[in-house]
């Protein structure tokens, strides 16, 4: 019985842990985006500078992602992920606290830390939840959402209520990742830093040669692309069609209120799914619909809302689908870490190119309906990878 009770505690803290760590995989990125005008009044940050900085991130992701499933083989899952958020509280902690060479390295560290999560998590719950990937996918899923949803809602409010500005809200924020650091204490006693000797013995294949994962990678940047396009440029986009600017940022909330609900129930349904086809023409179609009526909405709420909230159902699926993809087309942990740093390296760096491109085509023609075809690319990619992946097969083999 005592048995029995060690095994349930260790496995709550287990789903804790990984419940606190998934709550900061967004949150401080969301948190300081609306606390940029704030800084900008006490650091001589330029334009450049502050697109600079909410793209350093995304290149944290990119450089390191193809590296986390390395050092998971040598040091273990369980410590890289504390290491990692060992990083998060570091970096939390003294990005406020100077000028801007440190909010710039605090951001990047934070970046690392994200980065680990990102790759790891989704390997971790195949590895410790194999009969449960969906609903802890979906779990894990809605802790990150949720938080950094609140995260870039009420930062501004912290700031000005406490009377510590900008820094003080940060700080705050970096309470959870202290949080987090010290629920995930009790998982060291679990790190294996190999693995056994009769699976280290079997050759191993690149997951970088295989085509389907490939397409999984594609998948994973064009879903990234179409969320970070949309969190930049979606009140702009509004703004210029007549909307006033606390309407358009209250759109751009209720793109991520249609995120949330699916983030939790879209890997439900695609873990007892033999095929996601039907999840990913779904998806595709709501996109498509969202993207038509934000083009010709000229700012009426009442078409743009409902198209809004589509694309974040639609954004919010292509997320969870992609997450599910990491677990249900690999065969081991060890191939689904793989499989996620490679897809989120490239991933994260066709996000990072996104926004930027978006804001080159509206300067060349002055325009948001030529820039908006790259969410319908986006969809069709979307489409063209996702019926192949939707497939009841894996990376290597049939």
């Amino acid at each position: 019985m005592d048995e029995e009770r060690r095994k349930r505690r260790s496995r709550i803290l287990l789903i804790v842990g990984i419940l606190l760590v998934a709550a900061n995989l967004r949150a401080p990125i969301t948190a300081l985006s609306p606390l940029l005008s704030y800084v900008r009044v006490d650091l001589p940050l330029s334009n450049t500078m502050t697109g600079f900085l909410t793209t350093l991130p995304l290149l944290a992701f990119a450089g390191l992602s193809p590296f986390v499933s390395k050092l998971a083989r040598r040091w273990g899952m369980e410590f890289i992920v504390f290491f990692a958020a060992c990083l998060m509280v570091v970096g939390s902690l003294i990005r406020p606290f100077g000028g801007i060479p440190l909010l710039l390295f605090g951001t990047f560290l934070i970046g690392l830390a994200i980065a680990v999560g990102n790759v790891l998590l989704p390997s971790l719950i195949k590895k410790e939840f194999p009969f449960k990937m969906g609903l802890m996918t979906g779990m894990y899923s809605i802790s990150m959402n949720v938080c950094a949803m609140l995260a870039s809602g009420i930062s501004v409010p912290i700031a000005v209520n406490s009377g510590f500005g900008w820094r003080g809200a940060l700080v705050v924020w970096s309470g959870f990742a202290i949080i987090a650091l010290l629920m995930w204490l009790p998982q060291l006693k679990y790190n294996q830093k190999s693995l056994p000797l009769s699976v280290a013995q079997k050759p191993r294949q690149s997951i970088w040669s295989s085509p389907l994962a490939w397409k999984i990678t594609l998948f994973m940047g064009m879903q990234s692309t179409l969320f970070y396009v949309m969190v930049a440029w979606l009140p702009s986009i509004l703004i210029s069609q007549g909307m006033a600017s606390t309407q358009a940022g209250f759109m751009l909330s209720l793109f991520q209120l249609g995120i949330i609900p699916f983030t939790f129930i879209v890997p439900i349904i695609a873990s007892n799914m033999k095929s996601q086809r039907p999840i990913v023409i779904m998806m595709t179609v709501l996109l498509l619909a969202g993207t038509t009526g934000l083009i010709f909405g000229a700012g009426d709420a009442w078409i743009v809302g409902p198209s809004v909230f589509m694309m974040g159902v639609a954004s919010g699926t292509a997320f969870s689908v992609c997450m599910m993809f990491f677990s249900l087309r690999t065969s081991t942990a060890t191939e689904a870490a793989d499989l996620s740093g490679m897809a989120q390296s490239i991933g994260y760096l066709l996000a990072a190119a996104g926004p930027t491109l978006f804001g080159a085509l509206h300067d060349m023609t002055d325009s948001y309906t030529v820039p908006l075809t790259i969410i319908v690319v986006a969809a069709l990619l979307l489409f063209i990878t996702g019926m192949d992946a939707g497939r009841d097969k894996k990376v290597f083999g049939k």
